[in-house]
C-alpha cells in the first residue's frame, strides 16, 4: 500500500515534467535509494540523465527531453540561449540544449549550462524560460547577424519584445550587448515575413544598395510574390534551385509572370547564383526599373 501511495505521487509529478522526475524529487515523496534501485531494475524508473529519471517509459519527445535538461540543471534553471529562441523566434531546432541555472552544474553531452544569478523567466508548456529580450540578449553571443536579426523581426512581428525591454537588457560589457545593439538599430521588420534565406539575402541587397525596402510575400492579383514595390508596380522573385527547377514549377513561375505582366505589372526574376554572386548587378537592375517606374 505505501508503495503505491508513493508511486502515484511520482507519478502525479512526472504528469507535470513531461514524463521525467528528478532524484531529489523522488527522496522528497519518502524514498530511498535502495527503493529508487529497485524502481530502476523493475522498469518503472529509466535513467535518462545525471539524477533525471523518466517514470514508466521512454517515449521519445522534444519536451520530455527539455524537461529532464532543466531537471538537471536543478531548481532555479531554465532553458536560454538558442534553446528559449527556438520557442517561437527561430526556425531550427537547436541540436543541443542551452539552460541557465543559479546552480553549479556542469554541461554534459547535448546539454549545455550556463552559470547565472537567478534571472526572470516564463513559463511556456510547462518548462520555465528565459524572458523574450534576455533570450535575444544570449542568443546575441551564439548566433551570426543575420540570424539575430531575424530573430529580432519575429519578436516584434510577434509582439513578444518591446524596443524599452531589449534597451533595458543592453549594458556595456556584458556578453552579446554589442551585437544586439547592432542589430537593433538596423532592425527590419520584414525579416518576418521572409520564408527563405534567399528572401533574407535580397532584402540585405536591397538594404546594402541602398534601394528602397519592398514589401515581401504579400498577395499581387492573387498570387503570392516573393517582393513587391507597391508605388512602382513592381514584382521580383527569387528563384531558390530546388524550389524551382522542375519544369512544372518553371511553367507555373512563366504563367504567374505573364498574368501579372498583362494587369500591369513590371516582373523580374533573380536566381541564387545571381543574388549572392551578382549581387551589383542584380542591384543596378531593380534600380532601373524602379526608376523607369
Amino acid at each position: 500500500m505505501r508503495q503505491r501511495n508513493a508511486k502515484a505521487r511520482v507519478a502525479r509529478i512526472a504528469d507535470r515534467q513531461w514524463g521525467r522526475v528528478s532524484w531529489a524529487q523522488l527522496l522528497a515523496v519518502g524514498l530511498d535509494e535502495k527503493t529508487v534501485w529497485r524502481w530502476a531494475q523493475a522498469g518503472y524508473l529509466h535513467w535518462v540523465l545525471p539524477r533525471v529519471y523518466a517514470v514508466g517509459h521512454q517515449a521519445p519527445s522534444t519536451e520530455a527531453d527539455l524537461a529532464a535538461a532543466l531537471l538537471y540543471a536543478g531548481p532555479g534553471a531554465m532553458l536560454s540561449h538558442a534553446t528559449a529562441a527556438w520557442w517561437g523566434l527561430i526556425d531550427e531546432q537547436p541540436k543541443t540544449i542551452s539552460v541557465s541555472t543559479p546552480r553549479r552544474c556542469k554541461s554534459l553531452k547535448g546539454v549545455e549550462v550556463h552559470g547565472r544569478r537567478s534571472v526572470e523567466r516564463v513559463w511556456h508548456k510547462g518548462l520555465s524560460v528565459t524572458l523574450v529580450a534576455q533570450t535575444l540578449l544570449d542568443y546575441a553571443t551564439v548566433c551570426t547577424l543575420r540570424r539575430l536579426r531575424r530573430a529580432i523581426a519575429e519578436a516584434d512581428y510577434q509582439r513578444l519584445a518591446t524596443p524599452a525591454e531589449l534597451e533595458a537588457v543592453l549594458a556595456t560589457g556584458r556578453a552579446g550587448s554589442a551585437k544586439l545593439r547592432q542589430a537593433i538599430a538596423i532592425h527590419q521588420p520584414r525579416l518576418a515575413r521572409t520564408r527563405s534565406l534567399l528572401e533574407e539575402l535580397f532584402l540585405e541587397l536591397c538594404e546594402r544598395h541602398e534601394l528602397p525596402v519592398p514589401s515581401v510575400n504579400v498577395t499581387v492579383e492573387g498570387f503570392l510574390v516573393d517582393a513587391f514595390w507597391q508605388q512602382h508596380r513592381l514584382v521580383v522573385e527569387v528563384d531558390g534551385h530546388r524550389a524551382h527547377a522542375t519544369p512544372a514549377r518553371m511553367k507555373r513561375d512563366r504563367e504567374r509572370d505573364l498574368a501579372l505582366r498583362r494587369a500591369g505589372y513590371t516582373v523580374q526574376r533573380y536566381s541564387w547564383w545571381q543574388v549572392t554572386d551578382q549581387a551589383e548587378l542584380v542591384a543596378a537592375d531593380v534600380r532601373a526599373a524602379l526608376t523607369r517606374a
